[in-house]
């Protein structure tokens, strides 16, 4: 925090805006500690804090409004991109896409204040066609919460801050043995993670010669064809597969106690 309200003093505005811009283009940079470092500025007579909470929010929708026209021309896509560093790219977009499947346009108003969910929501948005009035009336309100929380904490706390940082002076050469092992152990949980996760990576596929082939023979009956197209995608006005039925990805748990049990199942998307 001390090199952070160093050069926010020095820079000021400028390392703000860019912060805060940079992680709402997914970047992995602190923007909340950014934040409550121009609060604590603010609290100094350094900065205005009306200045800094402007500049925060210009920040935050010119990186919404980008990540949100990407998704609508991108798709999933971009979601698979942003979601690359996750240990499972398809459980990240389908945790993030059953957000909004479950809350709709309220995702928008704290998406921010949690991680990965808030550089998903803006393109999730846009690939779900979301009208862009609507969402950047909603997605106006989510950045000034957000940033209006973490200032007022910096204002509010900064001598708070100031102890706390010279506490961290003071025993210096702990945090950093701490930091070290900490950074070791999460590395260590990360590849254990990619080890148990590895098997989920591999899935079956079936050519549609051979399930046209299957359709056609004695044992059709035995055979259950999905459309897993998620809403975003999916209109009830469009043509499926003959004999398949529609099952919504982002409410699987209901849905599949509606399957029958004794078929083999075929899944297809767009």
């Amino acid at each position: 925090m001390q090199p952070l309200l160093s050069l926010i003093g020095r820079h000021g505005y400028l390392l703000v805006f860019f912060l805060v811009l940079a992680e709402a283009i997914g970047l992995p940079v602190p923007a909340a500690v950014a934040l409550v470092a121009g609060g604590a500025a603010a609290a100094a007579g350094v900065l205005s804090i009306f200045k800094v909470l402007l500049l925060a929010l210009l920040a935050m929708m010119m990186g919404d409004i980008l990540l949100f026209v990407s998704g609508r021309y991108m798709g999933w896509s971009l979601l698979g991109f942003l979601c690359k560093l996750s240990v499972n790219p398809e459980t990240c977009i389908l945790r993030s896409a059953e957000s909004f499947y479950k809350r709709g346009k309220a995702t928008l108003l704290f998406a921010k204040f949690i991680p990965g969910i808030n550089t998903m929501a803006p393109p999730l948005a846009g690939s779900m066609r979301m009208p862009l009035d609507t969402f950047l009336r909603l997605d106006f309100l989510g950045a000034a919460l957000y940033a209006t929380a973490y200032i007022v904490l910096g204002f509010l706390f900064r001598d708070f801050l100031a102890s706390l940082i010279h506490g961290f002076q003071t025993a210096g050469r702990a945090v950093e043995g701490v930091t070290v092992f900490a950074i070791i152990g999460y590395a260590v949980y990360r590849v254990w993670l990619y080890r148990t996760h590895a098997v989920y990576r591999i899935v079956p596929r079936i050519q549609v010669e051979e399930v046209t082939r299957r359709l056609a023979s004695e044992d059709k009956d035995k055979i259950l064809l999905v459309d897993v197209r998620s809403h975003g995608y999916y209109d009830a006005g469009t043509a499926r597969i003959k004999g398949s039925i529609r099952l919504e990805p982002n409410n699987l748990k209901e849905e599949l106690k509606n399957i029958p049990k004794d078929k083999d199942i075929y899944v297809y998307c767009t």
